[in-house]
């Protein structure tokens, strides 16, 4: 049943180990680190309710209210509907939060509707426990985090542990009640936020290391579990001041598996290295492409209103400025029509399950991670030396300095002095704030580095066609009358 803010938030309260700096948290919704974002995403199981026509449906067997984001498509038309959903959500955190609740929930439906390539390699067990698993993540509404990169120890020895390796996460013995894991992984986001921590393949591994091909899923209090968070970047005060950083800070934090008993009925993958190698490679990436690519056009359309609304505070919106307000509209519109362009071409991928057409979103995919450090450059350069003159809610509520502020820090015609330092607070705290720092890292490498996806690009593409256009002109007899 699809749980309210303060069902969410009771959830929380269990006895996860979630270290921030020197101090392990004993109750993350009220820690001043966690407590912003710990309300938003609070908000986001609220949001379902309030928008209970676009973001709810029936359980397809019980009939319980459950969030779209778990459906598993069918049709061309469960992709329409699922994407009103993930917009919606999307919007909230006007695309900051990457890792909302949503992304797993589409990642996991995706994964159990395509359950026969789980169930390969004698792996019939391990696709049935992800089916109920994705049965109950929906009917429980979840949140989860999830881990899937390995550590970086030494670059020169590559991305994948080779066997022996003590540090990546590996599965140590089997007991009677499932099996134990040992190791590290990371990025964890959203982990202060979640109710359960999903481990599921990443890069593809090498012959001989079956130890690490494991997939499996455990509740964030389960006993030699620990999250190390990276420095908090929420700020403390009004909404005024830090309208973004005091809110959508989902946090990172890198995984240490001490010994960690997982159930059998939570194992999904096994030490079955054909599995491990296969699953992400089909119908994963146009899946979870729906979701990433709404929650990116929803944050450069909302970074092309804040540069706009920026622009003209200070009558900064023709020639040059609008050349670059163009730029990032660009941007926006060329992710839109991308969506559009794949869910319109959505087919069967197996399974009776439907996927988007995934040639679009392996061409955005490397696209995004240059556009967006491009978009903080031109919000940088439109506000120049104006990001950092915009008042704090206590200098405006001062009474002696109000009245100089009134006169000498108000915008152009009739921007007010109050209305200009929201509007540059805003923009600051959107590209250059710590949070800001954070999402500029975070969306140059959060499904891959751009290098990479080009290469991925490259690899799929097929050629047919581009090869039948110049075949023709490579193909011409030689000669005088050629």
């Amino acid at each position: 049943m699809a749980r309210t803010g303060k069902e969410f938030l009771q959830g929380l309260k269990d006895d996860r180990e979630i270290w921030v700096g020197s101090e392990r948290v004993r109750d993350v919704a009220a820690h001043p680190a966690f407590a912003g974002a710990a309300r938003s995403v609070a908000a986001l199981f609220d949001l379902q309710h309030e928008a209970a026509d676009v973001c709810l449906m029936p359980d397809p067997e019980t009939g319980e209210l459950i969030n779209v984001s778990h459906i598993i498509p069918r049709s061309r038309e469960d992709l329409v509907r699922r994407h009103a959903c993930l917009e919606r959500i999307a919007e909230y955190s006007v695309g900051i939060m990457g890792r909302t609740p949503d992304y797993l929930n589409a990642t996991v439906a995706g994964f159990a509707g395509r359950a026969d390539e789980w169930s390969i390699n004698g792996n019939e067990r391990g696709a049935a426990n992800l089916v109920a698993f994705h049965k109950e993540v929906a009917r429980r509404d979840l949140s989860l985090t999830h881990t899937i990169v390995q550590p970086t120890i030494d670059k020169t020895r590559g991305d994948v542990p080779a066997a022996g390796d003590e540090v990546a996460l590996h599965k140590v013995e089997d007991t009677a009640r499932g099996i134990v894991v040992r190791g590290a992984r990371i990025l964890a986001t959203l982990a202060p936020f979640s109710d359960e921590l999903f481990v599921y393949p990443g890069a593809p591994l090498a012959a001989g290391t079956d130890a690490y091909a494991l997939a499996f899923s455990i509740p964030m209090a389960t006993p030699g579990l620990k999250f190390l968070c990276r420095d908090s970047y929420s700020s403390a005060g009004n909404a005024f001041d830090h309208p973004l950083s005091s809110r959508f800070d989902e946090q990172d934090a890198f995984v240490i598996f001490d010994d960690v008993e997982v159930p059998r009925e939570r194992v999904f993958i096994d030490a079955n290295l054909p599995v491990y190698n296969t699953v992400m490679t089909t119908g994963w990436q146009p899946n979870i492409m729906q979701q990433t690519s709404i929650r990116a056009q929803i944050k450069l359309e909302f970074a092309w209103g804040v540069a706009t609304r920026m622009a003209e505070a200070i009558n900064a919106a023709s020639g040059a400025g609008a050349e670059m307000l163009g730029e990032i509209w660009s941007y926006a519109e060329m992710t839109r029509a991308g969506v559009h362009s794949a869910e319109q071409g959505a087919y069967e991928w197996g399974n009776g399950v439907w996927f988007p057409d995934g040639r679009p979103f392996r061409a955005l995919r490397p696209l995004l991670p240059l556009w967006f450090p491009r978009v903080n450059e031109i919000i940088r350069l439109l506000g120049s030396h104006n990001l950092l003159a915009a008042p704090t809610s206590a200098q405006l509520a001062d009474p002696s300095l109000r009245p100089l502020i009134d006169r000498f820090l108000r915008g152009a015609k009739d921007v007010t002095a109050e209305q200009r330092a929201r509007i540059f607070r805003l923009a600051w705290d959107f590209v250059g704030s710590a949070l800001a720092s954070r999402g500029e890292q975070y969306e140059r490498f959060y499904l891959a580095s751009s290098g990479r996806a080009f290469i991925r690009a490259q690899t799929f593409a097929s050629p047919d066609r581009a090869r039948r256009l110049i075949d023709r002109f490579l193909s011409e007899e030689l000669g005088p009358g050629a």
